[in-house]
């Protein structure tokens, strides 16, 4: 079981985890404290970070890639510590950011080739056949002779989890990596990281999307304005909302008068009335049935009760 709330629960540090945060703190500055106290525990397996814009997400990323040093506290990755052993950390390390870029002037291979030999695979033809290997696995090697700028939103994303792959790291972090996809690419590139995490690899996947957190990810983090407001794996944080969510039929009047009390998450029209969402502890007043909630659901409740955010940000 986990602890949820706040940051004051204690942390069991154990050697089972590859990834562990003590106490990191990071302040800007102009005075702005973005990090507060962040413990976490991040097992193998695909692990979401969840939170709004400005929630620290970012900046906690930016630290575990070792682009920005925190102002306090430690991190520690598969017994390697960040801030003395960048250059071991960095060898088990593999990153997507969310504006990942790459030169024009490559076809898909030469880049793979290019971001390999980065990498430190000095040996031509192990090379050769880890890019071939690597593009088959990403669903890119039909498209290799392709100029990278040419490809569409979704390849260009496998084309970065190709080369945050290519040295076989421990640890992968990325950032809001399905931002702009279509349907289908999303749901492509999630199982795509669901399958890579089975290796005994550790996915960090920050988004504010809930939808890639419930689809692909075993442990979740909720940050929340430099906190982590909640830990645990999706189904703890979804029986939190189990009987806080209600489907009703409302006029128009009543839906005004409903909005401005409670967060509405689904609005569906029917005639001249509107079929709404609402999560609430209770609703009174209205003709409401208990609705079964999903992971969505259970954030905005959470924001809303846990943290009051919703209604008053």
């Amino acid at each position: 079981m986990s602890e949820p709330f706040g940051n004051n629960a204690s942390v069991n540090f154990g050697e089972h985890m590859s990834i562990i945060i003590k106490n990191l703190n990071k302040v800007y500055p102009n005075g702005y404290h973005a990090l507060k106290d962040i413990n976490l525990e991040i097992p193998s397996g695909m692990f979401g970070l969840l939170g709004p814009n400005g929630a620290g997400k970012s900046t906690l990323m930016r630290i575990l890639v070792a682009l920005m040093e925190p102002s306090s506290g430690e991190v520690e990755m598969y017994g390697c510590n960040l801030l003395k052993e960048r250059q071991e950390v960095r060898r088990i390390l593999g990153d997507l950011p969310q504006d990942f870029r790459f030169f024009a002037k490559f076809k898909v291979v030469e880049y793979l080739d290019y971001a390999a030999r980065l990498s430190g695979m000095t040996d031509g033809r192990k090379r050769k056949q880890a890019v071939a290997d690597m593009l088959e696995q990403v669903g890119l090697y039909e498209v290799r002779e392709r100029y990278a700028s040419k490809l569409s939103g979704g390849m260009k994303r496998r084309l970065g989890i190709a080369q945050a792959l290519i040295h076989e790291p421990k640890v992968i972090i990325v950032d809001e990596p399905t931002t702009g996809l279509d349907p289908e690419e999303r749901i492509r590139f999630r199982n795509l990281l669901t399958q890579v995490s089975g290796n005994d690899i550790t996915i960090i996947l920050s988004t504010h999307i809930v939808g890639d957190i419930s689809s692909s990810c075993t442990n979740m983090a909720l940050l929340n304005k430099g906190e982590v407001s909640f830990r645990g794996s999706p189904e703890e944080m979804l029986k939190r909302a189990e009987g806080k969510v209600w489907r009703l039929i409302v006029s128009n009047e009543e839906y005004k008068q409903i909005s401005m009390k409670y967060p509405v998450i689904s609005t569906i029209p029917r005639g001249r009335n509107w079929e709404i969402q609402v999560v609430a502890d209770e609703l009174s007043g209205y003709k409401a049935e208990p609705f079964a909630p999903n992971l969505e659901h259970a954030y905005v409740y959470f924001m809303e009760s846990k943290l009051d955010l919703w209604l008053n940000d």
